[in-house]
């Protein structure tokens, strides 16, 4: 059964379900605080980093934190689509076919490296992550809930990859962009690691599970109700429109993603404590939630220019409700 929050004891919730995670995940506020809010708003997200940042640890710990369980796949170019969906096979003592499910059955599935694997590959994450459900032989299997996949993507080795076809791309309410930690962050994450061990293993032991995934489920609902003024809503589309006239985008952004800023802005507003969207929302959500869905014309490669610094020139130029 699941439990009934208001709003102040669903941000409360939130915030110890954030200090959970921090005692394995330790810094990268930002990332952690965009995992939540994809996972609130009912989608998907897209990590880019360099290998080594801990993308794996943060889905456990955040698993954990909330009741889920999860599972990691390692894409690579011999990888098939039923590695992941699963497959139905003949049981030979009963004379019967039974569905065997893959890794995708989890409340949190890692794909690590998803442009290592071919499109092919890549696309039976499709029905999973828009309709939550996985056919095998034409019978439909319903994913645990909640459900979000979390795919990485090394930007610094091309060799052996394969791009992100533009239609998946548009299926993550989010793209991070994961840095290296600041100093003394990286100092206390190695202290605390090697502290009564070796380091070798990723350890969630002392993550407490503070909810179930019931509990999470009706924090989604609880988003999906929150209030939002039509100002607000013309203020995201506004932004997402501009990107369609842009001579330094070849394709901008669809109406998904006027729909995803206003989803995960619902969510920030949750993780702060609201009941309302504001404009700093969709503000600070816009190059996270659009850029990944951007294509960049000639002309704008040859200024040098990125799909995240034109949705800031973009937000620049708009001028945000002031009410």
């Amino acid at each position: 059964m699941k439990k009934e929050y208001t709003i102040e004891s669903a941000a409360e919730t939130l915030e110890m379900v954030k200090k959970e995670i921090a005692k394995a995940f330790i810094g990268q506020e930002e990332l952690v605080n965009q995992l939540l809010i994809t996972l609130l708003a009912g989608g998907h997200i897209l990590v880019e980093g360099a290998p080594g940042l801990g993308k794996t640890l943060l889905v456990r710990a955040a698993a954990q934190a909330i009741g889920g369980n999860s599972r990691r796949v390692q894409f690579t170019p011999d990888l098939m689509p039923s590695d992941i969906t699963g497959s139905v096979i003949l049981d030979a003592a009963g004379g019967t076919f039974i569905a065997k499910k893959g890794p995708v059955f989890t409340h949190l599935l890692i794909a690590d490296e998803i442009n290592r694997a071919p499109a092919k590959t890549q696309a039976s994450l499709f029905e999973a992550m828009q309709e939550f459900q996985v056919s095998l032989d034409g019978v439909s299997h319903e994913l645990p809930r909640p459900f979000m996949v979390l795919a990485t993507e090394n930007p610094f080795e091309h060799e052996g990859t394969y791009p992100l076809p533009d239609a998946q791309k548009d299926r993550f309410l989010i793209k991070a962009l994961i840095n290296y930690p600041p100093e003394e962050e990286e100092k206390d994450m190695v202290s605390r690691v090697l502290a009564g061990g070796s380091g070798a293993r990723l350890s969630v032991e002392d993550v407490k599970t503070v909810m179930s995934p019931g509990d999470f489920e009706a924090l989604q609902d609880m988003v999906s109700s929150l209030r939002c003024d039509g100002t607000v809503i013309d203020y995201a589309v506004r932004i997402c429109r501009a990107t369609r006239s842009k001579p330094a985008l070849e394709c901008g952004a669809g109406p998904r993603g006027s729909l995803s800023l206003i989803r995960c802005a619902r969510a920030r507003a949750l993780l702060a404590g609201r009941d309302f969207i504001i404009p700093d929302d969709v503000k600070t959500l816009a190059a996270p939630v659009l850029a990944h869905r951007l294509s960049l014309s000639a002309e704008g490669e040859l200024e040098g220019l990125t799909e995240n610094r034109i949705v800031e020139q973009i937000i620049s130029t708009i001028e945000a409700p002031r009410t």
